[in-house]
């Protein structure tokens, strides 16, 4: 599985880039505007010079003109920019066009598995189900993940599974369980794969111990 983060933040980037399991990265419009960025290209292309992976650029336009030409423009900031289009109507039409025309794209806002067949057959190199949303409305975000999953195994459609809207490690480790392709989370979860209270309490017993072994020797 691919580990990518979700975010703006180029400081929060460096340090999973630092960490060693960072494949890449999804950010957009709003999580730039958290951080006060105003030129939304400009930081695209510095974190398209940070790292090798992917980074996803999403679209601000909801016509399919109009989507096609930002999708261009995007697309030519870096050889590793996979443009983020939304899943409506004029989405999947530009997302066929976008494709034919050897451009990446990452299919945002998936909520169903029939949307998601929708995207693959239009030609989305990714397809981001929103998990933690649909779990804020009582609906279960795993069971779309292993929908897609499967419906992608049954055709072989080549479209990554990008699980999306990740909120804690549990929904890592289901979306790894069941197949996704990629996870792409906050920094925090990224920290949270990385914690278990045995780890904390062994790692400590074992210093404990070293430390009492050293002072037997220097007495």
């Amino acid at each position: 599985m691919k580990f990518f983060i979700d975010t703006a933040d180029l400081d929060e980037i460096q340090e999973a880039h630092d960490l060693g399991v960072l494949d890449g990265v999804t950010t957009n419009p709003s999580l730039c505007a958290k951080i006060g960025v105003a030129d939304f290209e400009g930081h695209i292309a510095k974190i398209c010079n940070m790292i090798e992976g992917d980074v996803s650029a999403e679209v601000v336009s909801t016509e399919y003109d109009e989507i096609v030409e930002e999708a261009r423009h995007l697309a030519a900031i870096a050889e590793n920019v996979v443009v983020k289009v939304p899943l409506i109507k004029d989405g999947i039409k530009a997302i066929r066009t976008l494709s034919d025309e050897g451009i990446r794209t990452n299919c945002t806002l998936c909520f169903s598995a029939t949307q998601a067949l929708l995207a693959a057959k239009a030609g989305a190199t990714y397809i981001s189900p929103f998990i933690g949303r649909l779990d804020d409305i009582s609906e279960d975000g795993m069971q779309l993940i292993e929908d897609v999953v499967t419906i992608y195994d049954n055709y072989g459609y080549e479209t990554e599974v990008l699980a999306a809207s990740i909120r804690h490690p549990m929904h890592v480790l289901e979306s790894a369980r069941l197949g996704a392709d990629v996870a792409t989370m906050p920094l925090s979860v990224i920290d949270q794969l990385l914690h278990h209270p045995l780890t904390d309490s062994g790692l400590e017993r074992f210093l404990a111990d070293w430390d009492s072994l050293q002072k037997e020797l220097a007495e």
